[in-house]
């Protein structure tokens, strides 16, 4: 089986965590399986956001091409990079136990956010991040920040910035959990949909892969996935919007809460549901629905 991955230590990291628990439920050698690294846009566009370059899709385009033609089986992708329209024939086929959702915040200046002196430069690519962190503290000087984990820990030794904020997933599967200086809790920074979940993309139809992969698909997962990308979609979520949401699964139940906002951090409009797990993309879009209708069509005016 030939996986596909990005050639960051993270995406790498993700990809071999993959191999593992494919060799464990199966029995198989590790030559079994060829992790095939594959460079993506987002990954060589390092100059401008995301949202200005095209959106999601920037980290998942090169993959599914080499999926297309047959130049490996499965794709390993952090959830929060994927679009919530996949392109025709290829589905998102199995979930690995979810890591910790959270974001970590790594300060120099100060441990945590709220310690940050007045007028603190704050690095960070994300328009979710950025906006929630103009949220706490309207007073801090939000800078863009791209590169990957390693990049942006280099930017902040050589001063760019005094802090950033990174999934507490991605630090951890690097094993950097010692650089990370406060954990920003749920309610007050949600993390984006997706985040801190792995998620493997194959062909529809490809059963020999399906089959394979089932045998490591996490339930509990993939129904919180379906409930935020639900939500994502019925919002028209991208890159180049401030979204956050989180589901979690408890036996049987979910629950669910949902957050957009202004770019500035100014206005924001929260949702929250709750019901059977079954039923998890379903209250995602309701959630979505409600929110749009609640927020009304000026609040996404300028969003770009």
């Amino acid at each position: 089986m030939r996986i596909g991955t990005r050639g960051s230590l993270l995406a790498l990291a993700q990809a071999h965590e993959t191999r593992a628990r494919l060799m464990a439920a199966h029995g198989l050698p590790e030559e079994a399986f060829e992790i095939v690294t594959i460079s993506t846009s987002g990954d060589r566009i390092q100059d401008r956001p995301l949202s200005l370059a095209g959106g999601k899709g920037l980290f998942t385009k090169e993959l599914e091409e080499a999926m297309y033609a047959g130049e490996i089986d499965i794709a390993v992708h952090s959830s929060k990079d994927m679009p919530t329209q996949l392109p025709d024939g290829l589905e998102l086929s199995a979930f690995l136990p979810r890591e910790d959702p959270r974001d970590a915040f790594i300060g120099r200046a100060a441990p945590s956010i709220m310690e940050l002196p007045q007028g603190a430069v704050v690095g960070s690519s994300s328009l979710r991040r950025q906006a929630l962190i103009r949220r706490m503290r309207p007073d801090l000087d939000v800078v863009m920040f791209r590169g990957n984990v390693q990049t942006r820990l280099r930017k902040l030794d050589e001063g760019v910035a005094e802090g950033t904020i990174l999934a507490n997933a991605g630090l951890r599967r690097l094993g950097l959990e010692e650089v990370i200086t406060d954990l920003m809790a749920l309610d007050a920074f949600p993390p984006a949909p997706g985040q801190g979940a792995i998620c493997i993309e194959s062909r529809i139809g490809d059963t020999a892969v399906t089959n394979m992969l089932e045998a490591i698909d996490h339930k509990p997962t993939g129904q919180a996935l379906a409930c935020e990308r639900a939500f994502l979609a019925a919002l028209d979520g991208s890159c180049r919007t401030p979204i956050a949401g989180y589901a979690e699964i408890d036996g049987d139940r979910l629950s669910f809460a949902g957050l957009i906002l202004t770019p500035d951090g100014t206005l924001w409009h929260e949702a929250k549901a709750d019901g059977r797990a079954a039923d998890a993309a379903e209250i995602g879009r309701n959630a979505g629905d409600e929110v749009r209708a609640r927020a009304g069509t000026t609040f996404f005016e300028g969003w770009s």
